[in-house]
């Protein structure tokens, strides 16, 4: 494991790492948790941030930008792109900051306060299990899980260790959002018994690169962590490891997992008791195996209610005025939410246009931080169990979608109804050492 650095000399806060006081990576494993004293009001939050590319710069800036709060440590198994992280780091706010490759020596380190996850999906369960086991708080990217079993052991450690985990489904915290399941309540469209998410993106086609020797700047062995190793290729490393089952969860559960907890916050529903999917791959001959295109469909027999996802790629039509967002229908009309950029409602049979909402503000960083200092789970928008359901919906359609058929759940026991098979699809098996405890 590569050693700790320092990407400027002149970062002059913090101490180095009392190496001794540290939890070793077995300790974790086997539930230890670290004692530290509650932050006063004036004390700095100190962040780690796990995984640089993409989503993860955002969470670097995004919580960094806050008042009270330092991002301390930047956390990557890639040194290319820690190298470059760092640079842009010092450039934008004049200072250095630790880099590390190896997210176990992050959560020994005891100045660290709250770790940022946005590795890739087949690491966020485990890394935010043995933040909660080292005593800090996590934000954690969507979907909060990999695989649905997982979800729930994410809840179970974030309640046991008392951490404050926020789920990276911003639109929890959007103003438009917020305004428009208000209206759904308040009842604008009347009683509302179906809603729609749909991902309509341009996902071009990845080609076919061949197995190659792993690049030196790349700890492949810590990228893959409690994944199936599998030959490396420039396929899998960076992003198009969103496409294949060892590592994403396809278009569904990347961009769809905002959609999925949309639906659920607006219809008031949990997990499901029927699931059916339906899709493929149509258009590119390449090495994607998560389906291009996707219909996922949700019911609630009790409730009455149902959901449905639709997953789109390349050239598409929108739905309504939506091309990435939810669709919400009642009994008097209907709801579109683009994103969380705005709503509107259309009523009575000549779609006469009713309440909207155009223009917000959306403080999900800003809403976490406060509650971590106020060591209040209440205070979040976006809390683990969120994070449980919204992805959990996504994995649920994923595996009706691989086998094949309609599938019954129990949602009291999160488990399907006399279907093995199925059930042993609900989680995956660790690579040692990388791996969820079955008892946190």
């Amino acid at each position: 494991m590569e050693k700790k650095t320092i990407a400027s000399s002149e970062l002059d806060r913090r101490s180095f790492i009392k190496g001794s006081a540290g939890l070793t990576a077995a300790s974790l494993a086997s539930g230890a948790a670290v004692n530290r004293n509650i932050m006063g009001a004036n004390d700095a939050v100190r962040v780690a941030v796990l995984g640089l590319n993409g989503r993860g710069w955002a969470l670097v800036t995004g919580l960094q930008d806050l008042d009270g709060v330092e991002v301390v440590t930047l956390c990557d198994p890639d040194s290319d792109v820690l190298d470059r992280r760092s640079a842009e780091f010092q450039e934008k706010y004049g200072r250095g900051i630790y880099l590390e490759k190896d997210l176990r020596k992050v959560f020994d380190d005891q100045e660290i306060d709250v770790v940022a996850i946005a590795t890739p999906n087949h690491w966020h369960a485990l890394a935010t299990i043995w933040a909660c086991q080292a005593g800090k708080d996590v934000y954690v990217e969507k979907p909060g899980s990999h695989t649905f079993w997982e979800g729930r052991k994410m809840v179970e450690a974030a309640a046991r260790h008392k951490r404050i985990v926020q789920h990276g489904t911003q639109s929890r915290s959007s103003t438009v959002v917020n305004e428009a399941i208000s209206q759904l309540r308040k009842g604008v469209i009347g009683k509302v018994y179906m809603a729609r998410g749909v991902v309509y993106r341009w996902r071009e086609d990845i080609g076919v690169k061949p197995m190659e020797p792993v690049p030196e700047n790349l700890d492949y062995d810590l990228w893959t962590g409690p994944a199936r190793k599998r030959p490396f290729s420039r396929n899998l490393v960076h992003y198009n490891w969103h496409w294949h089952w060892d590592y994403g969860n396809g278009d569904i559960g990347n961009q769809g997992t905002h959609q999925t907890d949309i639906c659920l916050w607006g219809l008031d529903v949990g997990l499901p008791r029927r699931i059916t999917s339906m899709g493929g791959k149509f258009l590119w001959d390449d090495t994607k195996e998560t389906p291009e295109i996707l219909s996922s469909s949700y019911h609630y027999p009790d409730e009455q209610k149902m959901i449905e996802v639709e997953v789109r790629h390349w050239c598409t039509n929108q739905d309504g005025d939506v091309s990435v967002g939810n669709i919400f229908y009642g009994s008097e009309g209907y709801m579109t939410i683009s994103g969380s950029s705005y709503f509107k409602t259309f009523l009575g049979q000549d779609r006469e246009p009713g309440p909207s909402m155009t223009e917000g503000s959306n403080d999900h960083f800003a809403n976490f931080i406060e509650a971590v200092r106020a060591r209040d789970e209440s205070i979040l928008t976006a809390p683990v169990i969120h994070a449980h359901k919204s992805s959990g919906l996504a994995h649920l359609g994923n595996i009706a979608y691989r086998l094949g058929r309609v599938l019954e759940f129990d949602p009291a026991s999160e488990s399907f109804l006399g279907d093995e098979e199925a059930n042993q699809m609900l989680r995956r098996n660790d690579r040692e050492p990388f791996v969820v405890p079955e008892k946190i």
